[in-house]
């Protein structure tokens, strides 16, 4: 299983509000069932095999030009390890542990 961090990011907008176009991938985000995902402040935690996350993403990274945005900026950050099942919640708890 792999994590990712995902900000997709709709340049061209009137409204400096990123709100519409996040809410619509939120709603797509919902209606799927590939991968795992968790809506934070400043984009969205995704986990899941590879293959699914960068078909997501690719999916995602239409949503601002289907709402009519002129230019998409996507940034994605993806974390896979081979050695062992580690999930987002997995991660978390990892540091908290280091914390105590």
């Amino acid at each position: 299983m792999a994590t990712a961090d995902l900000t997709v990011i709709g340049l061209g907008r009137a409204d400096p509000s990123a709100g519409p176009y996040i809410a619509e991938i939120q709603r797509r985000l919902s209606a799927q069932d590939r991968v795992g995902f968790r809506l934070h402040a400043m984009g969205t935690s995704l986990e899941g095999p590879v293959e699914d996350i960068l078909a997501v993403v690719a999916e995602l990274h239409s949503v601002p030009f289907e709402l009519g945005l002129p230019r998409v900026y996507t940034v994605l950050k993806l974390d896979e390890r081979r050695d062992k099942e580690q999930s987002l919640d997995d991660k978390v708890e990892a540091v908290k542990r280091r914390l105590e």
